[in-house]
């Protein structure tokens, strides 16, 4: 099978289920953002942190190419079965927050991202996951996404963030907390 198929060359993708559109399309956008994130989670997960945090990241990954493959579909055409979220999913990012911030300082102020690079990978996840939040919401004013994609999205971001705290930790990085000029 060649990687190339050249029907995109004029600008145009196909959907699961067989539609085209452009390739700035929304859908497209969205479910490309998602793909970044994926990219950035393995990028977390490929650095020497706790092999539990990594079996987590390998699930989330597992979860992302589930929106992805929800969010590339045509609502209105698609005939394959798509892989689903359950609340499970969004549970489990919930319990993983929960077991972390047990072990973490209180939060008194904003975190500045940095430290450490493992922490700052973090970061750029959560920043990318925000973004790609921001284009599922915009997409499910114009169509049809499944409301657990964007309650997933919107539970990782926060995930990464208390991952990010607690790597500082692990790591023994300075956590820099943003203090106002006034």
């Amino acid at each position: 099978m060649k990687i190339y198929t050249k029907t995109g060359d004029k600008g145009t993708t196909a959907l699961i289920g067989g539609t085209r559109v452009a390739k700035h399309h929304l859908r497209i956008d969205s479910y490309g953002t998602v793909d970044e994130l994926n990219s950035y989670v393995g990028l977390i997960r490929d650095q020497a942190i706790d092999t539990h945090h990594k079996a987590i990241l390998k699930e989330i990954q597992d979860r992302l190419f589930t929106v992805g493959a929800s969010l590339a579909s045509d609502p209105q055409k698609s005939k394959m079965v798509i892989p689903d979220l359950h609340e499970e999913d969004i549970e489990l990012l919930e319990k993983e927050m929960d077991r972390m911030n047990e072990e973490l300082p209180a939060l008194k102020h904003f975190v500045l991202p940095g430290g450490h690079t493992t922490v700052s990978f973090c970061h750029l996840g959560r920043t990318v996951c925000r973004r790609a939040e921001r284009l599922v919401v915009e997409l499910a004013e114009e169509g049809t996404v499944n409301d657990l994609v964007i309650k997933y999205l919107n539970r990782l971001s926060d995930y990464l963030f208390v991952l990010g705290r607690k790597l500082a930790q692990d790591l023994k990085a300075d956590e820099y907390i943003w203090i106002p000029r006034v």
